[in-house]
């Protein structure tokens, strides 16, 4: 077996609507994270033309602003804006809901920040739920 230097910063956290898709960032952000969130993304897309979004950041200790600027970012970029109808932003640094109040004009998605403590107001506002994670037990159990 194959040691993980550093677990992946990115993990999708499963929803109780196929077209609401749920992430959790933690700690610093990586290129390859944003990749991966991107891919993750796309995939979606062609399930859905249509989706709602929800990004929770705990933890927040930066970002690769390369990445930003990589040409799969831009396309990633590109494609969500024709794709997400609500994009929900949960925690992260306190810049964060000045930076999503200018640019939100700009995006013909609905967008808000929401603050750590407000996570619960931020499913509601995208109309899903996250669900429970199945534990092996329930597995077993075919729950």
């Amino acid at each position: 077996m194959i040691a993980i230097d550093e677990p992946p910063h990115v993990r999708r956290i499963d929803t109780d609507r196929d077209d609401a898709y749920a992430f959790e960032i933690v700690g610093h952000i990586t290129s390859a994270d944003v990749e991966n969130l991107y891919g993750l993304l796309e995939g979606a897309y062609e399930i859905h033309d249509r989706i709602d979004v929800i990004v929770i950041l705990h933890h927040y200790e930066g970002f690769d602003w390369q990445a930003a600027f990589k040409e799969q970012t831009m396309i990633g970029k590109t494609h969500a804006l024709r794709h997400i109808r609500k994009y929900a932003f949960v925690g992260g640094p306190g810049w964060m809901s000045s930076i999503v109040s200018i640019v939100r004009p700009f995006f013909s998605m609905e967008i808000r920040h929401f603050e750590l403590d407000q996570a619960e107001a931020a499913w509601e506002w995208i109309g899903a739920a996250p669900l429970k994670p199945t534990t092996p037990d329930e597995v077993k159990a075919g729950v």
